[in-house]
């Protein structure tokens, strides 16, 4: 068969029909057409902010979207979690120009997913196989110095590493459903001083408070006022400006509700505290969060022990509560790899690189088994 691949400046260029086709069986909400679509809308995800689309769409000899890849050329390596500042500064202090870039990967959003996304009707690896050469060709098309697919699936890691992409690996925590009927069964899992504990930061947490969890249409403008409000003030004294507008989550709140689970904290019926999450097929996505409020432990309650007792109540698998934080093994998140994978077009960057990269992922992993056994707040088996 004979296909052509499209660069496109926007994914409203694509189309929701065509998008959603290849990306709603993946059953991942971060890339639906409307999150993308309002991360681009909203002016999130926009040339001025670094992010420039160049959307991948592969069609067939009847000019059917088999495939898409969502991709941006990038101008600064902000909002993408992982950590390349030093091969930049590398490379320019070499008289190397290290951006733009080409990213394949879902903005400001650290949770793996699907990266190559194929209609129902075609065959996944033959989809994905000419993305990625489609994308690796763009890096030359435009001379630009690398591309890097942020978070893929191990299965689209394995297949960026044998067409010669530099495979990397790191670290998240991620919480996993044991088959827990309930937030005391899998408390009952954990050992009996971290059990305790537990009991008492939700406690402490949950006093004086109302706490709930909100979905769908229960979801209106005044919540996303009252989060946009935690979600600056937490967002300022952390990063400096955040990311996302105000606008985004008006969009995200008009089309993907249901996909939506805000939790809010309000004393005395005024909403002082928040945390978002996205319900994928079998996950529930911690991402942003924020507090007016100085209350202890109330991090832990809102993003992780509701998020917890939400995806039990909903039969999820897992809750991947965001990028970094070992402190999250505590409260039952272990550790567990996550993927990037490189293309470099200059070999004077490539090949070291190459070779930090094959240091890096043994030290990974060797951390990653420590901390587990170390740390783990589980009942020994």
């Amino acid at each position: 068969m004979i296909f052509q691949i499209s660069v496109h400046e926007g994914i409203a260029d694509i189309g929701r029909e065509a998008w959603d086709a290849c990306a709603l069986p993946t059953g991942d909400p971060f890339v639906s057409y409307d999150f993308l679509h309002a991360c681009e809308a909203s002016g999130s995800a926009a040339p001025r902010q670094g992010w420039a689309p160049r959307h991948l769409a592969l069609r067939g000899e009847d000019n059917a979207v088999l495939g898409v890849m969502p991709l941006y050329l990038k101008g600064n390596s902000q909002g993408e979690y992982v950590f390349d500042h030093s091969w930049a500064d590398a490379y320019e202090r070499a008289g190397g120009r290290y951006y733009p870039k080409l990213l394949g990967a879902v903005p400001f959003t650290p949770a793996t997913g699907p990266r190559f996304l194929n209609h129902p009707e075609a065959d996944g690896a033959t989809v994905r196989q000419a993305l990625i050469q489609g994308a690796v060709t763009l890096v030359e098309r435009l001379g630009v110095s690398s591309l890097h697919v942020n978070f893929p699936t191990e299965a689209d890691w394995s297949a960026m590493t044998e067409a010669d992409l530099l495979p990397r690996q790191d670290i998240q925590f991620i919480w996993r459903n044991n088959g827990y009927r309930t937030f005391d069964d899998f408390l009952a899992a954990l050992s009996a001083n971290r059990r305790k504990t537990i009991k008492r930061e939700r406690r402490d947490a949950q006093a004086d408070l109302d706490i709930r969890v909100l979905t769908g249409a229960d979801i209106t403008e005044a919540h996303w006022d009252a989060f946009f409000a935690f979600y600056m003030d937490t967002g300022s004294r952390k990063w400096g400006r955040p990311y996302l507008t105000r606008d985004f989550f008006s969009r995200i709140g008009a089309t993907m509700a249901d996909r939506i689970a805000l939790v809010m904290a309000c004393r005395d019926q005024t909403p002082i505290a928040g945390a978002l999450n996205f319900i994928g097929r079998d996950a529930l996505y911690g991402r942003q969060w924020g507090t007016l409020e100085d209350v202890p432990f109330l991090h832990f309650e809102l993003c992780y022990y509701q998020a917890i007792a939400f995806a039990i109540s909903r039969g999820l698998s897992r809750v991947e509560a965001g990028a970094q934080g070992d402190h999250k093994i505590a409260r039952g998140y272990l550790p567990s790899p996550v993927y990037s994978a490189h293309f470099i077009a200059d070999p004077a960057l490539r090949d070291p690189v190459a070779r930090y990269l094959e240091g890096e992922r043994p030290a990974m992993q060797a951390e990653m088994a420590a901390m587990t056994e170390e740390l783990s707040p589980y009942k020994a088996t």
